[in-house]
């Protein structure tokens, strides 16, 4: 599993030219899952992310969590983050999870951020997506 994660000031997304997701101060999060990928995983990464001490505290040092500032999720799946382009021009797909694998990770990750932040939101799994961000720094972390 990857995950690319940006904060930022703010976040959406759109298809088919409705916005289906939007968020304000917090992280887009770009996820990934791979062929080999787990419930494990997932609950490794969520735990990861969501104490990441990545904000500003009061005296603007690096030193507080999303939770400490309330901030908000904008999750898209992005199987391309297993895209291997070491031979050829062509990206290589063949390690991105299976979408039926995929899906199913990809919503466990969501309710396991529901637990911990009050506001997440999502793209459509699948979906052309178009996502529009401010990000916040720029501040931008990839965990796998």
């Amino acid at each position: 599993m990857k995950i690319v994660l940006q904060r930022v000031l703010n976040a959406s997304v759109d298809v088919d030219g409705s916005t289906v997701g939007k968020i304000n101060k917090g992280y887009v999060v770009f996820l990934g899952v791979g062929n080999e990928d787990t419930e494990e995983d997932v609950k490794r990464l969520v735990a990861k992310m969501i104490n990441l001490r990545i904000f500003s505290d009061e005296n603007d040092k690096i030193n507080l969590s999303i939770k400490d500032v309330n901030g908000e999720l904008l999750i898209i799946s992005q199987f391309t983050l297993y895209a291997d382009c070491r031979k050829g021009n062509r990206p290589n797909f063949i390690n991105a999870g299976k979408p039926e694998l995929a899906e199913k990770l990809y919503k466990y990750f969501i309710s396991l951020c529901k637990e911990s932040i009050p506001v997440v939101e999502e793209g459509i799994f699948g979906a052309d997506m178009k996502v529009s961000l401010v990000n916040d720094g720029p501040f931008t972390i990839t965990l796998e």
